[in-house]
């Protein structure tokens, strides 16, 4: 593996190596601002804030929070949606020397108290629709004041109007008796800081940008740090892999939520970085909205996730044509398994390319990635991006370098590697460890393989094997089978308790519409493509699966769930 041999299938263009320059993120938007200043920035249902206006509405911000008594460091929480609020909030904390904490909006008071506890939060940005939910929190955290913000502030005249009679109170947009004693709206805050100077604080490289919690899906949620440093080199590694884009000149459909890291970075900061516009989409579940905003704002770079790409290509108005995908040039698919069949019909739709990546909330957020030109193999997750190198190490030492092909622990090395877990030292010592090369290298917890021209292929997550009778069993590889049944819309496989078996397999299953079918049917499918061992015992027809905002089945929410069940009956 040292030879590097995903170096030979770059796209002509992608340099090997990117120089990354020591400057702090929110560079980003200020070289935009100087290069594309009266282009969108944002675009959020027909109302444009320009480059030149959002790098101005985040220095306000800065001031505002220095003014309030944030010092650098310290740790400032953002709760909303995808929103022109979130791009000025998230860069004015970064100018004041702030460390970004982006929340999941759809988090319970329980789920915040965690996160803003562990992360120290003090100041907190919110939507007015969660400001009950955070105030509920409140008591037990360090939050001392909020800065809350109405859906309706970055709207056009018109749909302002019309929002604050058919939609603001349905909706629970309007916070009834007013802000408590103590919080302030974001607005008043813009008009008193409007001309303030930016703060004179220095931010550097190696200062910490961000917290992005992990999902909590293979156990408690943990704050992983990373420095302007980290972020920047991502961007910018992400940047340099889509050689067909043209700077200053191309419209991203927003959809991925930006709390998410990668959103975060995949979507907005790579839009700042390349003078991208954004058409921000608040709910991606949303899909009237999703393809309203394609149709008007004719976005060229996508990134989504394999469940948004599925749900276009089976909306009505898609298949007959009467809304176009043709100006989507570039769809990065991240977060699940790309299925061959989702990625040929999105591509036949819109004369587009979707290419699969891999990232991680640790190394934030891609590191992996199918061509963008060139050959996309079915499965992989694709090549190393530049400056990232990528092993494949033995499971049973955690030291020995696997040889092409072989099954072992994925490992990675480069400048976006985080700096740790916050509060979490024998975690971080678990995951960022050095090897006998010298170099630190992050331990995904994934169990991949390579193939010899150096794509990468993920088996499964290394704390979700299932071990039935002491037998190997990886749930992707049973959902991939159970999927390829022509009757089953999804599945999600995981481990159950077993008397006899330590551990058996149970299967999930939510049909396609109209369809019906039995367990036996299907045990039968999956008896000819897997071995007796790995072949469900249990089976589950479902309306829904449980998933995360991004779209990944929750395994650990199903065995949960069944545990519940078994011991309730």
């Amino acid at each position: 593996m040292d030879n590097k041999p995903w170096l030979a299938h770059y796209d002509k263009g992608v340099p090997n190596t990117i120089d990354i320059p020591n400057v702090p993120l929110f560079h980003f938007l200020e070289e935009s601002a100087r290069k594309y200043p009266d282009r969108a920035c944002t675009i959020f249902k027909g109302a444009v804030i320009s480059f030149r206006e959002m790098n101005a509405l985040s220095d306000s911000i800065a001031a505002a929070l220095v003014d309030m008594g944030v010092k650098k460091g310290d740790r400032v929480g953002i709760f909303m949606p995808n929103t022109p609020q979130f791009v000025m909030t998230y860069f004015g904390i970064l100018k004041a020397g702030g460390v970004v904490v982006a929340t999941n909006p759809l988090y319970t008071p329980p789920e915040i108290e965690h996160q803003a506890s562990d992360a120290g939060i003090e100041y907190m940005f919110v939507m007015t629709n969660f400001y009950e939910t955070i105030k509920k929190a409140q008591p037990k955290t360090k939050i001392k004041k909020m800065i809350v913000t109405n859906l309706k502030e970055t709207l056009p005249p018109l749909l302002r109007v019309l929002f604050t009679l058919a939609r603001e109170k349905k909706g629970g947009f309007r916070i009834e008796g007013g802000l408590r004693d103590g919080d302030i709206w974001l607005p008043d805050l813009l008009v008193k800081y409007k001309d303030a100077p930016l703060p004179k604080v220095e931010v550097g490289p190696d200062d910490t940008a961000l917290f992005q919690y992990s999902g909590g899906t293979t156990g408690v949620s943990k704050g992983a740090v990373a420095s302007h440093y980290n972020v920047v080199a991502d961007t910018l590694m992400i940047k340099g892999w889509m050689v067909n884009l043209e700077e200053g000149k191309e419209i991203t459909l927003m959809a991925i939520p930006l709390f998410h890291v990668y959103g975060m970075v995949a979507g907005m900061t790579f839009s700042l970085a390349s003078g991208s516009s954004m058409v921000m989409v608040p709910n991606p579940r949303d899909i009237p909205d999703v393809l309203e905003n394609i149709h008007k704002y004719k976005p060229s770079i996508f990134p989504g996730v394999p469940t948004l790409y599925n749900a276009i290509n089976n909306r009505p108005e898609v298949k007959e044509g009467k809304v176009s995908l043709r100006s989507v040039k570039a769809c990065i698919s991240g977060s699940a398994p790309l299925m061959r069949e989702t990625k040929e019909t999105f591509e036949a739709l819109s004369g587009g390319k979707v290419f699969e990546g891999f990232g991680l909330s640790e190394a934030p957020t891609a590191t992996h990635c199918n061509p963008l030109l060139g050959e996309n193999r079915t499965g992989s997750i694709g090549l190393p991006l530049p400056n990232v190198d990528a092993k494949i190490i033995s499971l049973d030492d955690g030291e020995t370098i696997l040889q092409t092909g072989e099954v072992g622990e994925l490992i990675i090395s480069g400048p976006m590697v985080m700096k740790g877990y916050h509060n979490m030292p024998t975690e971080t010592a678990n995951t960022l460890r050095k090897l006998k090369d010298g170099r630190t290298w992050l331990f995904t917890g994934d169990i991949a393989r390579m193939d010899e021209d150096g794509y990468f292929y993920i088996v499964d997550r290394k704390k979700e094997l299932i071990k039935p009778g002491g037998y190997q069993v990886w749930p992707r590889e049973v959902e991939e089978a159970l999927t390829a049944y022509p009757k089953i819309l999804e599945a999600g496989v995981a481990g159950i308790p077993d008397p006899y078996r330590g551990e058996t397999v149970k299967a999930w299953i939510v049909l396609k519409p109209g369809e019906t079918a039995t367990a036996d049917e299907i045990k039968a499918f999956c008896k000819e493509r897997l071995a007796a061992y790995k072949v469900p015992t249990h089976y589950e027809f479902r309306d829904e699966l449980p998933k995360t905002t991004v779209g990944k089945i929750l395994r650990r929410e199903l065995v949960r769930q069944h545990k519940e069940s078994a011991e309730g009956g």
